[in-house]
């Protein structure tokens, strides 16, 4: 990861965040979500910077619970192909989920298809526990 920085980003970091060259994230930005956001202490995102580029992101959310303490949802981890294989995605997950435990978190957990083969590998590597689960989803979820 030589020469690759990672930041938590805030309120104040909108105008970082729209600047983001396309092709990381799966759309474009839309300026009022990216704005809803950063603005909500509930959301965390990291991103990756090698030099001035936005390399890599990852994104969660606290989920409160009235029975429990708080979890995290890991929500997206992404990396551009051009710095893929560097221990970035492993990272910027990592930072995450430091930031959850920092925030009170208990449980940790994300999801990912079955055939996704370079995100099993990165959560197999950081020591994440495979759970069965079958998912449902609504409104074009998937």
């Amino acid at each position: 990861m030589e020469g690759i920085t990672i930041r938590q980003l805030g309120p104040a970091d909108l105008d970082l965040l729209l600047s983001v060259p396309d092709g990381l994230f799966d759309e474009a930005m839309i300026p009022e979500q990216a704005r809803a956001f950063l603005n909500d202490p509930m959301h965390e995102i990291v991103l990756a910077f090698d030099g001035d580029l936005v390399v890599a992101m990852a994104t969660g959310v606290i989920l409160l619970h009235p029975d429990k303490p708080p979890s995290f949802f890991i929500n997206e981890v992404g990396t551009r192909d051009s710095h893929l294989r560097r221990g970035i995605a492993s990272a910027l997950t990592a930072r995450l989920m430091e930031i959850a435990r920092g925030r009170g978190c208990k449980g940790i957990w994300l999801a990912t298809e079955p055939d996704n083969i370079a995100a099993l590998a990165l959560y197999r590597k950081l020591g994440g526990q495979e759970e069965p689960v079958v998912a449902f989803g609504w409104d074009d979820a998937f």
